[in-house]
């Protein structure tokens, strides 16, 4: 599922994150009209928490990271760790990939195509793979 498959409208993500198994708290529903107004995007909990504080929205930032996981948790978001101490979430969340752009701390998707991942271990037994990410990342060319 992406951003453009939810409503942007008070209401329908209300329902919305009901029917994800969470109670449409007031901050929940600011949180989500913040994350699936614009289409698909990458954001870190502080990024989320300062556009909160600048639409008004009332909001811890431990409030903002309990939202974002219990997102996660309920399929409405993809988690996305790139580095040590910063994670991401994705409002895509269908397969795909990311280039992560050093410089900027950027993620951008992979466009579809020729991303083929091969010769994965077998896992444990009673265990499958989930999901496979792959994350390139890229800086500029050194002359």
């Amino acid at each position: 599922m992406t951003a453009l498959d939810f409503q942007f409208n008070g209401p329908a993500l209300e329902r919305r994150v009901r029917e994800a198994g969470l109670r449409p708290t007031r901050q929940r529903v600011a949180l989500a009209e913040l994350l699936f107004a614009t289409g698909d995007r990458h954001v870190s909990a502080e990024e989320l928490h300062e556009e909160a504080l600048d639409a008004g929205v009332r909001v811890s930032l431990a409030t903002v990271y309990n939202t974002l996981h219990q997102f996660t948790e309920a399929g409405m978001l993809r988690i996305l760790p790139v580095e040590g101490s910063k994670t991401y979430f994705d409002t895509n969340t269908s397969d795909h990939h990311h280039f992560f752009l050093e410089g900027e701390s950027r993620l951008v998707d992979i466009p579809e195509g020729p991303v083929k991942v091969e010769n994965l271990p077998v896992p444990p037994d009673g265990m499958e793979i989930a999901h496979v990410d792959i994350l390139v990342r890229l800086r500029p060319r050194r002359q």
